[in-house]
Formats: structure tokens, C-alpha cells, sequence
């Protein structure tokens, strides 16, 4: 059985920079996540998308971001379990837990902090026939190498930030962009939408309003997609890919049978220390809600850095703790 601190579920970043908050105070953490790789939707979904939002970078890849917040941990040494999904857990009595992954692997901890983004999650897909017989063969529901996609025709369909962003980005990336868009309107931020419109007058997307995309067809892969156009007619449009972006349909999997009170899918917490209704266990960045609840990178460490101080309480009852700062007293190692 593995023995540590603290048991972190989820390798997102904020479950990483838990990682580190923890090891200022000399706390071990073992992370357990899903995925067979760290960085959560970062490096699943979008590890080539730019972040504009996260102190001290005026922009920084997505994939870049976790490998410098995996660089920031490596003086914990911190220990890892990838690929498995935690299952449940059960308190002891002396009030550490035991965690079990649905592999058998077992954490010993005094700590449990669920950082798990929004849980398990899948894309939304449209209604399409035979959408399913082209996945993997011209149909992707995410992003993750934009090369893959350079001198390529590609139809995205979306009216999201994610449609917008990847319809920018793949502008110069791809031999021809086509948006698809159902409204007249977009619900990504503004400006996104103002560099997509100067995009199409300027010739170097395609971009089709009131539209949808109604049907897929190709041999072995995927050549061509039927287009609803102005809701009035039918075109057919030659392709290489059909890139659906209609969001993610998240869910929290085995979380929601572990007696934690939640709230519309999310764990309720108290924000003095984002500790859940069970004593022990915490909840950080999107899995968690209270009042006035940003789904923020930057504010998902803020929880972690709270929650590791109250957590270092925990444990160490009797021990008094005054906050030093790292630009005095550097970074410890355990």
C-alpha cells in the first residue's frame, strides 16, 4: 500500500500546484488521476491552445504551462498513479483514509484533496448518421497537435470560444478553414468573434451563418460534409476533417456517491479553507462551488494554497507554523 500526506485526485494544474503549495510546508503528495498523462484538460484537450490568464505569462501554451508546473513540483518528489480512477474511499479510526482506484491501487493518506476539473467528461456531439463510423478517420471532437492538421481542409462547427479560437489559430495552419455556425451570434468573447468576421471578409476562412453541418460521407475515411446552409439549402463541401467544438458534458463520475454535499454538479466547500462537508477532505478549482465561484486557473491555486495551509493544521495540531516567504527562505525540499 502506498503512504503519504496528503492524496491528491486529479493531475490537472491546479491539482499540481496543490503539489506545491504542500511541499512548502513539507508535506508529501501523491497524485492520482484518469488520465495516463498529467495536466488534465490541458494537455488533453488543448495542449497547443495559448492562455492569456495566468500571472506572469502574457501568454503561454497550454502543454507549456504544465510542463513548468511539473518542474515547479520536482523538488517535492512527488509520486503519481496515471491512468486509474479513483473509485471511493474509507476513514479510518484514527481519522486518515484509505484510497482505492478502480485498478486495486490503494493510498494511505491524511489528507484527500479532489481537484478533478469537472470530472469525468465527454464531448457533446451533434446528431449526425454515421457520425460514429468516421471518429479517428476525418471526425475529431478535440484538438490536441494543430499540426496535424497543416495544409489540410478543415470544417469546424461551433459557435463557442473554442470554435473561435481554433478557427483562428488553424487559419495559418491549415489550407482551408470553414466555421460552421448555427446563429447569427457567437458566445465566445467578442474580440474572438471580431478576428473571425476579419478573417472571412478577408478571404482567409470560410464562414458560414445559420448553418449546420447534416451529414458525413467518405469511403475509408472522411471526404465530404453535407452543409444546411441559410437553413435553406444543401451543399456538399470536400474535406479532410470535421472538427465538432459544441463543449464537453461533464460529470463527476463516482464523486457523486461519496456523501460530499453538492451543489449542481459540484462539491460545496467553505472558503476559509475549501474543505468539504466531511473533515479531511477538501475540494479545489472547478469541482468545487460557493458564492461568487470563478472557474479560473489562477483562482483554483489560490484555493490550493488556503486549502495546504488548513490541511498542514490537520495534520500537525500541535505544531505552530509562521508563513515564510520563498523569496527569504527559497524552496524547501522533502
Amino acid at each position: 500500500m502506498l503512504s503519504t500526506d496528503i492524496c491528491i485526485i486529479g493531475a490537472g494544474p491546479v491539482g499540481l500546484f496543490a503539489v506545491f503549495e504542500a511541499g512548502l510546508l513539507k508535506m508529501r503528495c501523491h497524485v492520482v488521476d484518469a488520465l495516463a498523462q498529467t495536466g488534465g484538460q490541458l494537455s488533453e484537450i488543448y495542449p497547443k491552445k495559448p492562455i492569456y490568464d495566468i500571472p506572469g505569462y502574457p501568454e503561454v501554451l497550454a502543454g507549456d504551462l504544465v510542463k513548468n508546473l511539473e518542474k515547479q513540483i520536482e523538488p517535492f518528489k512527488p509520486t503519481f498513479t496515471l491512468g486509474e480512477r479513483v473509485e471511493r474511499f474509507t476513514r479510518l479510526d484514527d481519522g486518515s483514509f484509505i484510497v482505492y482506484t478502480v485498478a486495486g491501487t490503494e493510498i494511505s493518506c491524511k489528507i484527500i484533496v479532489i481537484a478533478a476539473g469537472l470530472g469525468s467528461f465527454e464531448p457533446r456531439k451533434p446528431a449526425i448518421e454515421h457520425l460514429a463510423l468516421y471518429e479517428g478517420k476525418g471526425v475529431n471532437y478535440m484538438i490536441l497537435d494543430p499540426e496535424k492538421f497543416r495544409d489540410q481542409r478543415v470544417v469546424i462547427a461551433g459557435g463557442g470560444d473554442s470554435a473561435l479560437d481554433w478557427t483562428i489559430f488553424l487559419a495559418n495552419v491549415a489550407k482551408e478553414v470553414t466555421l460552421v455556425h448555427r446563429g447569427t451570434t457567437f458566445r465566445g468573447v467578442p474580440e474572438s468573434a471580431e478576428k473571425v468576421q476579419h478573417l472571412a471578409e478577408a478571404g482567409k476562412i470560410k464562414l458560414l451563418l445559420k448553418s449546420n453541418v447534416v451529414g458525413v460521407s467518405g469511403e475509408d475515411k472522411l471526404e465530404a460534409v453535407t452543409i444546411s446552409f441559410n437553413n435553406e439549402e444543401d451543399i456538399i463541401q470536400e474535406t479532410d476533417y470535421f472538427i465538432p467544438l459544441f463543449g464537453l458534458t461533464p460529470k463527476l463520475g463516482p464523486l457523486e456517491d461519496w456523501d460530499l454535499e453538492l451543489q449542481d454538479g459540484a462539491i460545496v466547500v467553505n472558503t476559509f479553507d475549501y474543505s468539504t462537508s466531511i473533515e479531511g477532505v477538501y475540494a479545489i478549482g472547478d469541482i468545487n462551488t460557493y458564492p461568487g465561484k470563478l472557474k479560473l486557473i489562477l483562482c483554483g491555486f489560490h484555493e490550493a494554497a488556503l486549502m495546504a495551509q488548513s490541511a498542514y493544521k490537520y495534520i500537525y495540531p500541535d505544531k505552530k507554523y509562521t508563513l515564510k516567504y520563498t523569496t527569504v527562505n527559497g524552496v524547501p525540499t522533502l
